[in-house]
């Protein structure tokens, strides 16, 4: 049977669908051409309350009305994509040379060098000082390279992932005295991005899902936007129709405890490429955004071709 997946009516649908893939558990993917590979995490299908109930002292007004939708099945990487992933994409000449026939290009060169909050040298970090079309950009490239469909999740599939079953504030509960042991922020982190893995996964075997970088997700930001869902909404997401601003998840390094609660919703801000001389400023980097970074699914239900690169030119623009 044929596979779908587009942006339609403010979801991500699925239409006569049948996985092609029956073994659905943890996988490691390699780069074709390269050393580099990363492992996928099976997200299991199913229905949770999206936002925060009134019992949580710190919800925020974006972040009502709870909405139950319901979630498909997806793979989700274990771990923040870091630099060693990224920069063999930034580094690959062929799809530089030939992107009229694989319309990929490369990335810009950073104004400013991205890894330096880290020393430079070590790729294994996550990936950070990221826009979010180059997040896209990647995940187009992966899958060109791969022949697999990857993408960033919607906002309602990160926090799904991140709540990994909880119905609590924090996916290991209510007590936040607990994150220690769960991720790296402001209390802990000394102000500085760690490297991926350090702490403990979620219930789903998910590191760093909450803190260390915070991770671009599809949405547009809307600060009403759950008002809009309706209950049992099935993908929801909210369609970018500006470029700003979109939404990141999960917090930072840099974060609050209140700011590492799944629910939590950030807008992202132009200030993050505020130092950027270039006219106009670079759609690749940020400059002064060394806690921003991303991680990448695989929706269980693969398009086809046609519609892997509808999807692409739709969120990209290419």
């Amino acid at each position: 049977m044929r596979n779908i997946v587009l942006a339609v009516c403010g979801a991500i649908a699925f239409f006569n669908t049948q996985a092609q893939d029956n073994s659905f558990k943890k996988y490691e993917q390699s780069i074709p051409g390269s050393s580099v590979k990363f492992a996928m995490v099976p997200v299991p299908a199913g229905t949770f309350l999206l936002g925060s109930p009134d019992s949580d002292p710190n919800k925020e007004g974006d972040e009502t009305p709870q909405k139950e939708v319901k979630i498909e099945a997806f793979w989700m990487g274990a771990k923040e994509v870091t630099f060693e992933e990224y920069l063999t994409f930034f580094a690959d000449e062929h799809f530089s040379r030939n992107s009229k026939v694989d319309a990929v290009t490369r990335p810009s060169v950073p104004y400013v060098d991205p890894s330096a909050a880290v020393g430079g040298d070590d790729q294994t970090y996550p990936a950070i000082n990221i826009k979010q079309f180059s997040a896209l950009m990647y995940c187009r490239w992966l899958y060109k390279k791969t022949g697999i469909f990857y993408r960033l999740p919607s906002e309602a599939e990160w926090e799904y992932a991140a709540r990994a079953g909880s119905k609590a504030i924090y996916p290991f509960g209510d007590d936040a005295s607990l994150l220690n042991e769960y991720a790296w922020y402001s209390a802990n982190s000394n102000d500085s991005l760690k490297h991926g893995g350090l702490k403990k996964p979620n219930a789903w075997g998910l590191y760093d899902m909450l803190g260390n970088a915070q991770e671009w997700v599809l949405d547009q930001y809307q600060e009403d936007y759950y008002a809009t869902i309706r209950d049992k909404a099935v993908n929801p997401i909210r369609i970018p129709e500006v470029k700003h601003p979109g939404v990141v998840r999960g917090g930072s390094y840099k974060s609050r405890a209140q700011d590492l609660r799944p629910a939590n919703r950030i807008a992202s801000s132009l200030d993050w490429s505020k130092s950027d001389p270039q006219i106009p400023k670079s759609q690749w980097w940020n400059t002064d955004a060394p806690f921003v970074g991303f991680r990448i699914i695989r929706p269980l239900k693969q398009p086809t071709a046609e519609e892997a690169d509808k999807f692409f030119k739709q969120f990209t623009g290419r």
